[in-house]
């Protein structure tokens, strides 16, 4: 889809708000001091290639080849300061000699000749005869070095003055790499803008999160351009890493075993691919494991050449080469398969025993629930514990970046200070209940306690379906009742409690899912108004997305999934909540929701109001992303929404059906299935769209604006012609690593009050931006949404539109608190990951082909339709 023109740039800041009371913030931005105005940048691009020509592609081996050209070459280079991306970018502080270079090195291989091999040197054919002309243990590479840019710092200075600089980005981008150059020097590990090292002084503490994982603490550093000038934000970060040591261990710990017979080895092969192991005090990255035990396992052992200069060769086995030839004694993983660590054709075995993972191994396999539960938990600190933390990081990088020669030399300077800034707290939302109760949320909670819904439903004609084996079905649909009698819930007996056969416990989730909705079908007439399923356990179920699918797409039941729980009242309370929700009541209103004056520019004018947002698999998984809207309805409400959600090409943020005409001149895009659900609803076409788009980066921000919205637009134009309604446009963020702490010293261990709101000081020099703290902290530390108003054509004034935001973090239906972000983006969210299951638990060998990702040579990725919603739950909050 082409770009309109003129092409829209992010809206510039109007002014700031005013409302709220003030409040003294400290916020982890650390002011940048830019001495040297008229230095620049000089960047060169660097190329690797192989003796024979080919390119290097291989990642991670480029910082040691820059850094032996260095070595080698250092008169040709002057001696000068660099800083290397890892990749194609390589910068200095003033030019170099010549425009372009090209220089030869020989490196050390990380892999060695004194392996087992099946093939190549060793090999009894003589196979590889260009390689035998060089040991083993060393590659040669030829650089080129050319000049490619300059990049002054003076476009700094222009930016955080507001002015449009071209420059700018790439000045930025360059001290980040100074500062990623000089951690890479220091042997940590690079996770984009965070350095980790184990043997850091913040390591403290136990961070196992089990299956042979760890978290390693380090932490985070960008700079920044704000309205007071450059800064560095620093924040603390966790990545999980593998656990160091022997490999049969790493093994016996992930996949939860005792003992190494009984370790699934092709969930093993997929678990140590491309890993990096130690053996002979040498570091290789595995390639696979053998096919046949290390006792069993041969090849083809090299013996000299006999009178015709013909290689001869003896087959051996693995354990007889290193207990004969190498006087290794094996024990155990005799019986085990070997690490192969070379080529598909040339492989290289090690007994597994003398092997060992190295550290600072990034895991990038996708965490289990237990595993991500134990990483958020275990790295979360309470704000005066953060903020500790991040003055020991602070002492930490002036002592290895405060000499750092490139920002010396450039005139770059950190304060170690915390910024300080002025905050407002804007005051909560009134809430309305039932009976016409009116409540003001204090510290942004709420309690149902002795309060009526505001529009409770009434339960007819319900079911219960249990795929536990627990006992405690009757007690808890007993006291659910109950809860709802007490919330003004009318909620007939279940027409029936139906339990899974003993048998089908074992059988896969899609199979016990059908046979237990035969059983349902045989008792029930007709389709019941509820189905409560009872899970088999409260993480990872595989009934979950199966039993979503066949309500929600075949049969057009709203469910509510619970597991046994310690029935208290709060945990029947939520559930309440969730199903009074999707059956079409709500929970509580703003009570400024039904005056016609009270929501500036919203409750006069027919306001559609929009969240989006993009889910996508886990890594190392080629399916689908799944793209979800959710749009207001029954208008001049803004707590009840409905979704439409859509399957995409993997991995793509920009939301592809917004606008979809097909054959038949019909458009059958999402934002005609959210804008007729409007019409029909609120008795008219929206003349004000407010769009919240979420998990997009700065970088997107043109995409979402010139995209994005251009497909609303012309799907308002294919609507009807002449129908040019206003819009606003903001994204929301979470992805960032800004904290706000008290500058009073009486309240640094509480975090930062909800309603909280900061558009001064750290934000964008020029941009409409601002970041709030809705939510109240319990745990941990308040992460802020930053917002960010790319298009305000309605005219939202800087306080109107920040009140707006701040009262749509109350309308979450499944809560009693405000939430860290708009309501409409958590909805997306939630349809989103439901749909997703649909696709993560379909173990159909058909749709496990066509998530695969794979199509013929040169046929473009086409990702498989998701089965559309039926019409009985379509227009129902089933996210909830």
């Amino acid at each position: 889809m082409a770009s309109p023109s003129p092409k829209r740039l992010p809206m510039a800041r109007v002014s700031v708000g005013s409302n709220g009371r003030q409040i003294q913030l400290l916020t982890n931005h650390f002011r940048v001091h830019v001495g040297k105005k008229g230095c620049c940048f000089f960047q060169y691009s660097v190329a690797l290639f192989y003796e024979d020509g080919r390119p290097v592609e291989t990642k991670g081996i480029g910082r040691r080849v820059i850094d032996k050209v260095y070595e080698t070459y250092a008169t040709e280079l002057q001696n000068k300061n660099f800083a290397y991306d890892g990749e194609k970018c390589l910068f200095t502080l003033s030019s170099l000699l010549r425009n372009k270079f090209e220089f030869t090195v020989v490196l050390d291989d990380i892999s060695s000749n004194k392996v087992v091999r099946g093939g190549g040197p060793d090999s009894p054919d003589g196979s590889d005869k260009k390689r035998m002309r060089r040991p083993s243990h060393t590659k040669t590479f030829k650089v080129e070095i050319s000049y490619a840019n300059k990049i002054p710092m003076q476009a700094i200075v222009d930016a955080l003055y507001g002015q449009e600089s071209e420059k700018f980005p790439e000045a930025i981008r360059v001290l980040d790499i100074i500062l990623r150059h000089r951690a890479a020097k220091q042997g940590y590990l690079l996770v984009r803008q965070s350095f980790f090292n184990v043997n850091s002084r913040r390591n403290y503490g136990d961070l196992d999160l089990g299956g042979g994982v760890r978290g390693c603490r380090g932490f985070h550093s960008s700079f920044r351009a704000t309205q007071g000038g450059l800064t560095l934000n620093i924040d603390v970060s966790t990545t999980p890493i593998l656990e160091p040591g022997s490999v049969v261990e790493f093994l016996l710990k992930n996949q939860n075993v005792r003992h190494a017979s009984k370790i699934d080895w092709t969930k093993a092969k997929r678990m140590l691919k491309n890993l990096r192991i130690k053996a002979n005090n040498i570091e290789y990255k595995i390639t696979g494991l053998s096919d046949k035990p290390c006792k069993d396992q041969t090849f083809p052992l090299r013996q000299g050449r006999d009178a015709n200069g013909e290689v001869q060769s003896i087959e051996v086995t693995v354990r007889e080469y290193f207990e004969r030839h190498k006087k290794i004694p094996l024990r155990d993983s005799i019986y085990l398969p070997c690490i192969n660590v070379g080529k598909p054709k040339r492989p290289s075995y090690f007994p597994m025993e003398l092997c060992t993972l190295v550290s600072l191994q990034r895991y990038t396999k996708a965490l289990t629930d237990l595993q991500r539960a134990a990483l958020v938990e275990k790295s979360r600190q309470k704000p005066q514990q953060h903020k500790k933390a991040l003055a020991d990081v602070c002492c930490e990088f002036k002592n290895n970046y405060g000499n750092e020669p490139m920002l010396c030399s450039s005139g770059i300077t950190v304060d170690p200070l915390f910024t300080r800034v002025e905050g407002r707290v804007l005051q909560a939302p009134r809430l309305s209940f039932g009976n016409g109760e009116n409540f003001l949320p204090r510290n942004g909670r709420w309690n149902f306690n002795n309060r009526k819904l505001a529009i409770p439903v009434e339960i007819k004609d319900w079911a219960v379906v249990n795929f536990s084996a627990g006992d405690k079905v009757h007690s808890l649909v007993r006291s659910l009742m109950e809860c709802a009698r007490m919330k003004g819930v009318t909620m007939d007996d279940p027409t029936g409690v139906f339990e899974e056969e003993k048998s089908m416990r074992c059988k896969p989730a899609p199979i016990r899912v059908e046979k237990m909705y035969e059983i349902v079908k045989q008792n029930l007439s007709g389709r019941p108004q509820l189905l409560l399923c009872i899970l088999p356990q409260r993480k990872n179920s595989h009934i979950y997305g199966p039993w979503k699918k066949r309500n929600l797409v075949d049969e057009g039941v709203v469910t509510q999934c619970v597991a046994l729980p310690k029935m208290n009242n709060q945990y029947l309370t939520n559930v309440l909540l969730k199903i009074n929700a999707k059956l079409g009541g709500m929970n509580s209103f703003l009570a400024i929701e039904k005056s016609p004056s009270n929501i500036p520019l919203v409750s006069r004018v027919p306001t559609l109001i929009l969240g989006m947002d993009v889910s996508h698999g886990s890594p190392g998984r080629d399916v689908p992303s799944i793209a979800a809207v959710v749009s207001s309805r029954y208008w001049p409400l803004i707590s009840q929404y409905r979704a439409s959600v859509r399957s995409q090409s993997p991995k793509v943020e920009l939301i592809a059906n917004l606008f979809k005409p097909g054959s038949n001149g019909e458009d059958d895009g999402i934002f005609r299935e959210l804008l007729e659900d409007f019409i029909a609803t609120s008795g008219s076409r929206p003349e004000h769209i407010i769009i919240f788009r979420d998990g997009v980066s700065e970088s997107q921000f043109n995409q979402v604006l010139n995209i994005e919205l251009d497909q609303i637009i012309q799907a308002c134009k294919h609507y009807k012609d002449n129908w040019n309604p206003k819009f606003t446009l903001i994204i929301a963020q979470k992805n960032h690593h800004t904290k706000f702490f008290h500058a009073r010293a009486a309240k640094t261990g509480e975090n930062v009050p909800p309603g909280t709101v900061i558009d001064n000081g750290i934000c964008h020099p020029k941009n409409n931006d601002f970041y709030m703290c809705a939510h109240t902290g319990r745990i941990g530390t308040s992460r802020p949404t930053h917002y960010h108003v790319l298009c305000n054509e309605i005219g939202f004034s800087t306080d109107g539109l920040q009140e707006l935001v701040h009262c749509l973090s109350y309308v979450y239906q499944r809560s009693t608190t405000a939430v860290s972000v708009v309501a409409p983006i958590c909805y997306a969210h939630l349809a989103a990951a439901q749909v997703a299951q649909f696709i993560k638990f379909d173990e159909s060998s058909e749709s496990s082909s066509s998530h695969g990702g794979h199509t013929s040579a040169g046929a473009p990725h086409v990702p498989p339709e998701l089965p559309r919603l039926h019409k009985s739950v379509a227009n129902s909050m089933f996210f909830c």
